[in-house]
């Protein structure tokens, strides 16, 4: 081989090796320059924190929320040999039939959404099974033919939505209210409507969200480390109440048999501890299901012992005597005249049911006369009256734990210098109020002349058990002790020798008022009545202000025949399940 030759060789050799270096060095160039999709080195875990629950005294749930999750798959990156090893296994975790899943994926080939609304418990076990599912490669990689990237998607648990749930259904009902859904960016949350969801939906919603932050692991499982970020769920409180479930599911029996028995429109009732306003029942005989809200029901989602103003009739005249007592404007012995049953104000004529010659001012309440209160109603000034009533809660929000009340109205102070407002409104004509108003006027008597307010709620409570009392209540003096004792002792008088004989119980201390009262549409009274008796029920350890109102019952007009055996029935079922224990050895205490 000639040297020219050889010269040749090696030159071409050269060129090959600088070609081909150059191809490499732009190669590696390119792949530098070129913007590709890299899968995140970093994975993101966000989480919604939980709105709080609604629980008895007792410690039941009465209303809570459900975490939903769905379960996603991508059937393109499912093992055709592994499917139904997968159908077997998300069966048994779901408990969503093979025959389902079967359906749902089988000539699919892509997103499927296997089920939309995963309790959370479940859903946990999902996220499990989806870690092992991709351990042992059920699914596995696909190449993307766009990118070139090559991505795993196994099966998915993702959050979804909230749901509002009430076990038990109708109880406390219209008292816990009820919620709506709502929207928020793709999530399902709940929001508080009627009652106390609406009340304290501040204190219940979610305070934040939760939310993770981390490099990924091979399956990309966030790497828990010094570099990872938490922000941790803070969900909304819970809110504890201060009526216990067992007590108040008996008590709904009682006015669900007394509607039905007086023919009523609607019968409540109201429980509560005179000495620091405790509620120990709140409850209706209309009532509704949260979670199935038909029309029939909108009746139903008011607050009748709030929301429901009426004309309270004579229930008001022991209000109207203690005002006397207390400016000492009457002597329970003074002789009033009852003119007979008829006695003319003005171009008003007032009656009684009795006929009654002579009786003492405090026989005026016991034998309840509209003709005596009326006479002695006029020792009041009009200001007298008005302020008196006003100091008594009237026209005032009588809870801080219920919205949407119905103040009620009274006279004028004006207006209560006219004999015939004065007459009408003392004995609860002529003005409104609603049971719960009337149950803290009557608390007075039953607690040395200060009113207490009812408190539905007992205290708030946190995920991590801490409590959050609710700020106490001042008790106004509105009378004093000693005109308080007085009114206590007509009121027993009453239920011993009046009106409300028929809520007697041995070794008990019964004391109480009737009221019947016409009902007015449209500036006219009808031919239709709502009834009522309020007073208290004591031991020797507790004492408790109770409250009945009967809407229209049509079965007869009397109080004495109607809002008074519900009081009656509300008695014995305390005794019965401990809270009242009577001095009568011969009665017997059942266990709570």
């Amino acid at each position: 081989m000639t040297d020219k030759s050889k010269s040749k060789k090696i030159l071409l050799l050269y060129i090959f090796i600088a070609l081909a270096f150059f191809i490499f060095l732009s190669v590696m160039l390119l792949t530098v320059v070129k913007v590709r999709d890299l899968p995140s080195l970093y994975a993101y875990d966000d989480s919604k924190a939980s709105r709080g629950s609604i629980i008895s005294a007792d410690g039941f749930k009465l209303a809570t929320t459900l975490k939903l999750y769905k379960a996603v798959i991508n059937t393109r990156y499912l093992d055709p040999d592994k499917k139904e090893l997968f159908i077997n296994l998300f069966s048994i975790y779901s408990g969503i039939s093979q025959k389902e899943i079967r359906e749902k994926i089988n000539g699919k080939n892509g997103v499927v959404v296997l089920s939309y609304n995963i309790p959370q418990k479940e859903a946990q076990y999902l996220k499990g099974l989806a870690y092992e599912l991709r351990r042992y490669k059920v699914f596995i990689e696909q190449k993307n033919p766009k990118t070139g990237q090559r991505l795993l998607q196994g099966l998915s648990i993702i959050e979804s939505g909230e749901s509002r749930e009430y076990p038990y259904g109708k109880l406390l009902t219209p008292i816990i209210g009820y919620s709506h859904k709502v929207e928020d960016e793709g999530y399902t949350r709940v929001t508080g409507v009627k009652g106390l969801e609406k009340r304290f939906e501040g204190e219940v919603q979610p305070k934040q969200d939760g939310s993770s932050r981390g490099k990924r692991d091979v399956n990309s499982y966030i790497i828990l480390n010094k570099e990872s970020f938490t922000k941790p769920n803070i969900n909304g409180l819970d809110v504890i109440l201060n009526i216990p479930v067992a007590f108040q599911i008996r008590m709904e029996r009682i006015l669900d048999e007394m509607k039905e028995d007086l023919r009523a429109e609607h019968v409540m009732i109201a429980i509560m501890d005179s000495n620091d306003g405790t509620v120990l029942s709140m409850a209706s005989s209309n009532r509704f299901l949260p979670k199935e809200i038909k029309r029939s029901d909108y009746p139903s989602l008011n607050s009748g012992m709030i929301e429901y103003s009426f004309e309270p009739g004579s229930v008001i005249k022991p209000i109207t005597f203690a005002l006397l007592l207390e400016k000492n404007l009457v002597n329970p012995y003074d002789l009033i005249n009852g003119h007979n049953g008829r006695y003319r104000i003005g171009r008003k004529v007032i009656t009684d049911e009795h006929e009654f010659d002579w009786l003492s001012a405090e026989n005026v309440i016991v034998h309840s006369s509209n003709i005596g209160i009326a006479q002695l109603a006029q020792r009041l000034s009009g200001i007298e009256f008005y302020e008196g009533l006003l100091k008594f809660g009237f026209t005032q929000l009588s809870t801080p734990d219920l919205v949407y009340e119905m103040r009620g109205s009274t006279p004028s102070a004006t207006q209560l210098d006219s004999e015939i407002y004065k007459a009408t409104c003392s004995y609860g004509y002529g003005m409104r109020a609603n049971l719960m108003q009337l149950l803290r006027a009557y608390s007075t008597f039953n607690n040395n002349g200060r009113m207490v307010t009812p408190r539905i709620v007992n205290r708030f409570v946190d995920e991590f058990g801490r409590e959050i009392k609710v700020p106490y209540e001042e008790q106004p003096q509105v009378i004093k002790s000693s005109t308080a004792e007085r009114m206590k002792k007509i009121l027993i008088k009453t239920v011993q020798e009046g009106t409300g004989v028929k809520t007697k119980t041995e070794g008990l201390e019964i004391g109480g008022k009737t009221g019947t009262a016409h009902i007015a549409e449209r500036g006219r009274y009808v031919n239709r009545y709502n009834t009522s008796f309020v007073g208290f029920a004591n031991d020797e350890k507790h004492r408790y202000t109770m409250g009945v109102v009967v809407v229209e019952p049509k079965k007869t007009q009397f109080a004495s025949l109607t809002a008074v055996p519900v009081f009656k029935k509300a008695v014995d079922l305390m005794v019965e399940e401990g809270y009242l224990t009577p001095s009568n050895p011969n009665v017997v205490k059942q266990p709570r």
